[in-house]
């Protein structure tokens, strides 16, 4: 299945439960949070399963967070592409990469 096709029934998801109708970014933005300390905790356990797990349920978070804002989550990933496709830096000693 495709993104698109992945991220609009993610919305259609959200929306049937009410939550883009009620819900805001910021308790959206909570709910990421929340996903992204399990994605921390499934690094430190090398656990593969959960990472996929995190990874996919902090998109969900994106996605339904942007339909809160009436924004497209593509459309804030192209911009955000746009706007490091030319930047220059260098990868550190922790695997971080830093922009000059």
């Amino acid at each position: 299945m495709s993104f698109a096709k992945t991220e609009m029934l993610t919305i259609q998801w959200a929306e049937k439960r009410g939550i883009i109708q009620n819900s805001t970014p910021w308790a959206q933005a909570q709910k990421t949070q929340e996903e992204l300390h399990e994605l921390f905790e499934a690094i430190l356990k090398n656990d593969r399963d959960a990472l996929a797990d995190a990874y996919g349920d902090i998109l969900v978070t994106l996605i339904v967070g942007c339909a809160c804002a009436d924004l497209d989550l593509v459309e804030c990933f192209k911009g955000a592409y746009e706007e490091i496709k030319d930047r220059k830096g260098y990868l550190n000693e922790q695997g971080v990469f830093v922009k000059q």
